[in-house]
This record gives structure tokens, C-alpha cells and sequence, in this order.
């Protein structure tokens, strides 16, 4: 009998140190239909970023394409220089935009949507997935909520303007800088260019 009484000490083991998986909240449609639950049409348009709207957007950003913290257990991703804009239509009139982005956690990545009107402010944001331990604080429409509204001349930093969520700074951060490099990627691209 006393064989097994290591048993369950062994499985506490496992399972408190098993690495956090990848939780998925939306799927590429379904973030896409939450973004624009009124439109009609949803048209992906992608552009090939020019070097000088690489650098506009980093200069937006402290020059920087993607957030790293100290402590982050993400691995480096590689600066992209094209961008799918995904354009809400409602009897044929563009109604948003909104924007995928990447960005890394403490434990992994998180994949962002923003949705923003034809002006670039903010109307809507979802956590679409994330590798995080404590992440799920993140998706909350509490803390997401804070988004609502910002545009390019909105500060969007943690201890300013946003409140990070205890215990998850590294991904309160995280989704400050997407939800920025979001909006800068549509002025540099729309807003301060002579496309429409």
C-alpha cells in the first residue's frame, strides 16, 4: 500500500508545473464579426509598408516595432513590413477598420484586434488568443475598456492613461503598445498619405 503514496505529490508536481498553453478566445472570423457586428462586407486590404512609414510608426512608438520587456519569456519576432487592414462595410460604405497585431507577453504571445472608425479612434478591442498564466485579465472588457476612444494624440501608456492589471504588467504593457502601433499603422498608412 505504501507503494503509491507518492502518488499524488507526483501529479500536484505535474500539473503545477506544466507550462501555460495557448488559450484562443476568438478565431480570425469571429474577431472580425465582433469587431463589426453591423457590416455587411468585410474586405481585407494589404499593404506593403514603405521604409518611410516603417520609420513614422516607430517614431510614434519610442522607435521601436515591438514591445519587449525585461522578464519576457516571448521569443523575438521579426519587424513586418505588411499589414492586413480589414475594412467593416455596411450597403457598400465603409463603416472601420481594424488591425491584427502581435505582441509579447511575459510567457508568450498575444494576439490583439483593434477596430477604429475611418478617423483612426479606437471603438473596439479583443484579446484574440494569449500564452499567459495570469492573461486572462487582459480579454476583461474592464481593462480593454480603457481603450475605447484613443486616438493618435492619446498618450496610451501604462501609469498614465491606462491602468495595468495587478499582476500582469508585462501584458497591460503589451496591450498599451498594440493598441498605439495599431492606430499608427492606420494614420501612416491612411491618414497621412494620399491613398483612401
Amino acid at each position: 500500500m505504501r507503494r503509491y503514496t507518492w502518488l499524488p505529490a507526483a501529479l500536484l508536481l505535474v500539473v503545477l508545473a506544466r507550462p501555460a498553453g495557448a488559450v484562443v478566445l476568438l478565431n480570425h472570423d469571429k474577431a472580425l464579426k465582433t469587431m463589426f457586428p453591423d457590416a455587411d462586407t468585410i474586405v481585407t486590404d494589404d499593404k506593403e509598408l514603405t521604409p518611410d512609414q516603417v520609420e513614422a510608426i516607430k517614431g510614434q512608438l519610442g522607435g521601436k516595432w515591438t514591445l519587449y520587456a525585461s522578464g519576457s519569456k516571448s521569443e523575438d519576432s521579426k519587424e513586418n513590413d505588411s499589414v492586413a487592414f480589414y475594412f467593416g462595410s455596411k450597403a457598400d460604405v465603409k463603416t472601420g477598420v481594424a488591425v491584427i497585431e502581435v505582441q509579447p507577453g511575459k510567457w508568450g504571445p498575444v494576439k490583439y484586434i483593434v477596430a477604429m472608425d475611418l478617423a483612426g479612434k479606437v471603438t473596439n478591442l479583443a484579446v484574440m488568443s494569449y500564452i499567459e498564466q495570469r492573461g486572462r485579465p487582459i480579454s476583461t472588457k474592464r481593462f480593454l475598456g480603457q481603450f475605447i476612444g484613443k486616438t493618435a494624440e492619446s498618450l496610451i501608456q501604462v501609469g498614465r492613461d491606462v491602468d495595468a492589471v495587478s499582476g500582469a504588467t508585462i501584458s497591460s504593457r503589451a496591450s498599451a503598445f498594440a493598441v498605439k502601433k495599431v492606430i499608427a499603422l492606420y494614420e501612416a498608412v491612411y491618414l497621412t498619405s494620399d491613398e483612401e
